[in-house]
């Protein structure tokens, strides 16, 4: 069969280029399409620098060729990232914390779906790994982390830093830990209203002497709230990790948490997706996976939104009953939920790295309100 360029070019325009609403042709997307017999060259260049982004489009282009042209076609894909020379974002122009080099905050669009499990598990396993590691627990009307870190009855000290009384946080299993927790009781509900709430998080990130610390772990609240924002105001944040569960409800919620993050106006990287309770082996079956909440909901999520896939936590009984009594199941050796929150883990820093590489620092958001609205700008 002999091919053309313009057979190519219009099943190019199948298929549209993410986050512009544009076919890969009309975006210019395409650069050059070179046709040798059988054999089909086409240069692609994309604004994406992420790999899943570039292996993604690659494996589009193969198949709407194949399907629409020539199943057997000889393809050669070649991806070329462009991002732009001076991103939207600008210098950071919030208050960043000295001595903390990477904030990531952990969030979730649906409550239950695991997001302070995975946060703890994630904090403990970077400090088996040797990193300096914080964790912040924001989820001011739920706090979970000082159970999960067995400190619960613990009360944070003051410290005298340069003149100054600090809070010292609360540190076990490595990491150091503060939470409004520490400051109510167990029968006690949180009432407060956004700025009180706003009021309380920011004494616990600037008023606490954190010292040197390589990551610090923010575990927000479920939604995308008024808490969010605060936090986004108060602290420029390295990157978003979104944690859902298979299930199509939670994936909605998910969907809206990544949007979040990506709006111009907070522009906020977002790392990539944990898909919690993605299966469930019983003991007595080792072999066996059940696919409770679905299967492989969030991958597929992922791969919808151009976001890296940061890995996958089975539905594991020793998981709850670990944080239960303050022990965090990323602790136990030689497990295969260690493997499983290890190789989590390795995915976020090399995320981490990957976007300090190819981005300039967040900036903090300010946030304004008119006519009753909430607006956000950027700083």
């Amino acid at each position: 069969m002999k091919l053309n360029k313009k057979d190519i070019l219009t099943a190019l325009e199948e298929i549209t280029v993410p986050g512009e609403g544009k076919n890969m042709v009309e975006s210019g997307a395409v650069t050059n399409v070179m046709v040798f017999g059988d054999e089909v060259v086409v240069d692609i260049t994309i604004k994406n620098p992420s790999l899943q982004a570039r292996k993604k489009t690659e494996v589009e282009i193969l198949k709407v060729i194949h399907r629409k042209v020539y199943e057997k076609a000889k393809i050669t894909v070649n991806v070329k990232v462009d991002a732009p020379s001076k991103p939207k974002v600008n210098e950071i122009k919030g208050k960043p914390i000295p001595g903390i080099q990477n904030i990531i905050a952990v969030a979730s669009g649906k409550g239950g779906v695991g997001k302070s499990t995975v946060t703890a598990n994630l904090a403990v396993t970077l400090a088996k790994m040797g990193f300096k590691v914080g964790l912040l627990d924001a989820d001011i009307y739920g706090p979970s982390s000082p159970i999960m870190f067995d400190v619960a009855h613990e009360k944070p000290l003051a410290v005298n830093v340069n003149g100054k009384s600090k809070m010292k946080p609360v540190e076990n299993h490595g990491v150091k830990l503060l939470s409004i927790g520490f400051f109510t009781q167990p029968n006690q509900a949180v009432i407060w209203r956004g700025p009180m709430a706003a009021k309380a998080l920011n004494q616990m990130i600037f008023d606490a002497h954190w010292g040197e610390l390589d990551f610090m772990l923010l575990d927000l609240p479920p939604g995308t709230g008024d808490i969010h924002l605060s936090i986004m105001q108060s602290l420029p944040i390295t990157g978003a990790v979104v944690v859902s569960t298979p299930q199509e409800v939670a994936l909605a919620d998910a969907r809206k948490g990544v949007a979040m993050f990506q709006q111009e106006s907070i522009n906020v990287p977002v790392l990539g997706i944990v898909e919690n309770m993605a299966y469930f082996t019983p003991e007595e079956l080792p072999n066996n996976k059940y696919y409770i909440f679905g299967k492989e909901g969030a991958k597929h999520l992922s791969e919808d939104l151009s976001v890296p896939f940061l890995g996958e936590i089975p539905l594991i009984q020793s998981i709850r009953e670990a944080g239960d009594v303050g022990r965090p199941a990323a602790m136990q050796t030689a497990t295969p939920i260690e493997a499983a929150f290890e190789d989590l883990t390795r995915n976020v820093v090399q995320e981490v790295v990957n976007r300090n590489k190819s981005l300039p620092p967040t900036e903090a958001i300010k946030i304004t309100t008119m006519a009753g609205c909430s607006a956000v700008k950027k700083k």
